[in-house]
């Protein structure tokens, strides 16, 4: 099975060619984001889509910063893609770049000149106003459209990404942006040919806000599902779920595992990542328990959020899937 998928990775690596437009990646530093699983993701995807080199129907319930879709859109035909997450920022960010890019890098571009013209001082007190700014106007920004006021606001939101500590995108209890400042020399805050390549992959693929049970519409036979949702904490203190205001507790994971056995019963392709209780407590089999009829591998991946050094590095994670080698 190793042989068989390292071989396939390899064929889609060497054969898949894109020579007609910059390659597309996140446009967002996402916490938890799945660029550096990536390459595992891809050994699993179905053995008649790699070698088709076709997609017909992609659907990702929590596409956070969209690694895993970037990298599906350079490198396959997708028919029709549906993307989905709870956070309205985050969908408003991606049906602003589909449709009005060249206005966002605009605005975009106008920040990045003024914030790179300042002093270490003068940044700091510009990145704080415009995070008092970004908070402040969230109860009265409709989501519904993607106006002057909008792309201003997913300015804003890209500017305190790329500038803010660490890279990390988090919200409190309130649902207010609350990263302190980071201390970059030259961020990269208006990046141009990202943001013309993400609007071009991101043409008629269709963007929705709300929880990922708004895929039980668009789930059928044949469809390739990538779930991603916040992590189960692998400790009783590591409980970083907090992309959004919304909590995803434990009967949240065992829901979502009764939606993975019902997208699973439509003929639905379905691959989960989640972390691994057993990096902590050997005896949690928490999701041998509720994936026990599904395929349940371990993968190496890097911790990264954790704010203290010492204690990020490597651990296991979890893909599961619901079908075997064909």
């Amino acid at each position: 099975m190793f042989i068989c998928r390292v071989y396939r990775f390899y064929t889609v690596v060497q054969t898949i060619k894109r020579t007609n437009s910059y390659t597309s990646k996140p446009f967002l530093k996402w916490a938890g984001g799945k660029g550096q699983i990536t390459p595992e993701l891809q050994k699993r995807i179905p053995e008649h889509m790699v070698i088709s080199r076709k997609i017909t129907r992609y659907i990702e319930p929590f596409v956070g910063g969209g690694a895993f879709f970037f990298h599906l859109k350079h490198n396959f035909d997708i028919e029709d893609a549906i993307l989905i997450d709870i956070n309205n920022d985050l969908i408003l960010a991606y049906k602003i770049i589909q449709s009005q890019s060249e206005k966002l890098i605009h605005k975009l571009a106008i920040i990045e000149d003024e914030y790179l013209a300042l002093d270490e001082t003068e940044r700091k007190k510009l990145f704080y106003k415009i995070r008092k700014e970004y908070n402040l106007e969230k109860e009265s920004i409709c989501y519904d459209n993607t106006d002057d006021r909008n792309i201003l606001r997913i300015a804003k939101m890209i500017f305190l990404n790329r500038t803010c500590f660490n890279g990390l995108y988090r919200m409190n209890k309130k649902g207010e942006f609350n990263v302190p400042y980071g201390k970059y020399k030259n961020p990269k805050i208006c990046d141009k040919n990202n943001i013309f390549a993400v609007s071009r992959a991101l043409k008629n693929v269709t963007i929705l806000q709300g929880d990922y049970t708004l895929a039980r519409k668009y789930v059928c036979e044949g469809s390739f599902i990538y779930f991603d949702p916040p992590y189960r904490p692998i400790t009783k203190t590591s409980s970083f779920t907090s992309y959004t205001d919304m909590s995803f507790g434990e009967q949240q994971q065992i829901e979502l595992s009764n939606f993975f056995n019902e997208c699973t019963k439509k003929g639905a392709y379905v691959l989960l990542s989640n972390s691994d209780p057993k990096n902590e407590d050997p005896d949690d089999d928490f999701f041998e328990k509720h994936y026990k009829n599904h395929i349940i591998e371990r993968i190496t991946a890097k911790r990264n959020i954790n704010c203290i050094g010492e204690k990020r590095g490597k651990i296991n994670e979890l893909l599961i899937s619901n079908y075997h080698e064909e």
